[in-house]
């Protein structure tokens, strides 16, 4: 039983994310640990809410909430989003969690110790009437590239120029809109990047089989302009996991917290540690999973998330286990993905531009949302959201092929047959010919499941779900059932094993539709198609059935014009 370990980026505390979020990490995640846990594999699948830095201080006080309180609060919040999008994580944790102050503060000081951290001074922004230091997101003022007035300090979400803050026309404080702001001397502790380039490229260039988008991020990053840079990962914020070495005081530190994008990545094996003490494991438990001295050799570690994401993953997290000197896991392969956009715009988190998650859940069940974004994930390019596209999607794919292929054959044996699988006939050429095409397909969706091909996955098992619809339709059991009623009984128990067959290859994808057909067909077997003929008898005559409802409602003219109009403007 081969072990996969499965970490999909964490998204920031501050509020529901959006359906390009989904797509782009979290969901794709699930749909590789259904498929490696429905093969039998050993899967650890991890995630988690990132607590710390900017976004989460601000959602808070807008919120008028303590920040701890507000974290608690919204870390309940997406991980309920989450489990009824059917995100099978083996644990949603939190990087406020102690588990990941520890570890975090161990890391630091193991770098520390093999000299790979330095002491920097900087000039800040500082907000005299906050009575701080302003990290770069917390300072606003107007784009000097395009004009817009709520760019910030590291980027223009507008134009999305890089800046400093001090590039801002007019800046301001982002916490209480002060301009009296002066730039003062402040210390940080910075990881030492270039000094492991060799190593973090060698390591990179060992990845042959990663996604180009993945390694061109990486290698531009490396490589462009003055290349790999040493990074801060300490800022002045009262949030946070406060700076130590190991459990020790870090002299000249006090009062300042790592920063976000160190500890967040570390968060993978903190809330992995988190899960095992949740369910009463001890720590070999989870550390089998994270060190190689300890049973990680044999892991195969995959890692799924946004192309923003990809540097820090490549370079930033690598260069914190490899400058530990420590036996842990690095990451085997990354699946990068690229942007989801919004009827001819950009999602948007902080504008609150598009569909979020707790909406999207709140007009239609997860699994209309779930297929259309997998099958449309943006792979080789940014993907388009359109109403149009989503309403054509649901109604072709869900509700004409699979829908009515369960409805029609299901309610056909209970008008002649009863709801029972019926007994007599055997297969002749058409169903041999049918079984032929279903092996070599169910094939060619492993290669690709395995793969992580996620559109070629859709595709194929639509194809799959289309091979038993023109079955259907050429053996019209319904005709044959007037001149041949032991012909037109195997050719109902074929269709019957069809469902089965199709609940257990789609659950990835779709897991509640693919639950409710295996309850109609009264079955808990869940056994992967490794043989497809063999496959195709599990149901044998006799066995009771109750025919499922509507597996997926039609999506009307009129409801797509009401969601179009619904969420074009901005959520409040």
């Amino acid at each position: 039983m081969a072990r996969h370990l499965i970490t999909s980026a964490i998204p920031y505390i501050n509020g529901i994310k959006h359906l390009g979020n989904l797509v782009g990490s979290q969901l794709p995640a699930d749909l590789y640990a259904r498929y490696l846990r429905g093969r039998g594999d050993e899967v650890m699948f991890i995630c988690g809410t990132d607590e710390h830095g900017t976004p989460a201080e601000l959602a808070a006080q807008k919120a008028g909430k303590p920040v701890a309180v507000y974290c608690a609060e919204m870390h309940d919040v997406q991980a309920d989003i989450a489990r009824r999008f059917g995100l099978s994580f083996d644990h949603f944790g939190r990087s406020s969690s102690e588990r990941n102050h520890i570890l975090t503060q161990h890391l630091a000081g193991k770098l520390d110790e093999n000299g790979f951290i330095t002491e920097v001074e900087e000039r800040q922004v500082y907000s005299i009437d906050d009575r701080r230091f302003l990290p770069d997101r917390y300072i606003e003022g107007t784009c000097p590239n395009c004009g817009y007035d709520k760019a910030r300090g590291d980027q223009c979400e507008n134009c999305t120029k890089q800046l400093d803050p001090t590039d801002l026309i007019n800046p301001r404080s982002a916490i209480s809109g002060s301009t009296n702001l002066e730039v003062r001397a402040t210390k940080h502790l910075y990881l030492r990047q270039r000094a492991l380039r060799d190593q973090i490229e060698t390591w990179i260039d060992s990845k042959k089989d990663w996604p180009i988008l993945t390694t061109s991020i990486a290698k531009k990053w490396l490589n462009d302009g003055d290349g790999l840079q040493d990074r801060g990962i300490t800022r002045d914020l009262d949030w946070g996991i406060p700076v130590k070495k190991g459990d020790q005081p870090w002299p000249g530190m006090e009062g300042k917290v790592f920063y976000v994008w160190f500890d967040a990545p570390i968060a993978y094996i903190a809330a992995t540690a988190e899960g095992a003490d949740a369910r009463g494991e001890p720590d070999a438990a989870w550390r089998r999973w994270w060190r190689k001295d300890e049973g990680a050799e044999d892991v195969t570690y995959t890692q799924f998330m946004g192309k923003d994401n990809v540097p820090f993953h490549t370079l930033s997290f690598p260069a914190t286990i490899i400058g530990s000197g420590e036996p842990w896991k690095l990451v085997d392969y990354i699946k990068s993905f690229n942007y989801l956009t919004y009827d001819g715009g950009q999602f948007s988190t902080s504008q609150g531009r598009g569909v979020f998650m707790d909406q999207a859940l709140s007009i239609l069940p997860a699994d209309y949302w779930r297929w259309w974004l997998l099958s449309h994930a943006p792979e080789s390019g940014d993907s388009e959201f359109t109403w149009d596209n989503f309403q054509q999607s649901v109604n072709k794919d869900l509700a004409d092929v699979l829908g009515n292929f369960v409805s029609r054959i299901t309610k056909f044996c209970r008008s002649k047959f009863g709801e029972v699988v019926p007994d007599g006939g055997s297969y002749g050429p058409e169903e041999e010919a049918l079984i032929a095409d279903l092996t070599a397909r169910v094939r060619a969706y492993e290669g690709f499941m395995a793969h992580m091909e996620v559109r070629k996955s859709a595709a194929e098992l639509r194809a799959i779900w289309v091979s038993g619809n023109e079955y259907l339709q050429s053996a019209a059991p319904w005709s044959t059932f007037k001149t041949d009623p032991e012909k037109a009984a195997m050719q109902v128990r074929l269709g019957l094993n069809l469902i089965r067959l199709y609940a257990v290859l789609s659950a990835p994808f779709i897991p509640f539709a693919a639950d409710a057909m295996l309850e109609g067909m009264q079955t808990e077997n869940r056994d992967w198609p490794e043989d497809v003929p063999a496959a195709l008898q599990a149901l044998g005559a006799g066995h009771a059935f109750t025919t499922p409802e509507v597996l997926f409602a039609k999506i009307s003219d009129e409801q797509r014009e009401e969601w179009q109009d619904r969420f074009k403007g901005i959520r409040s």
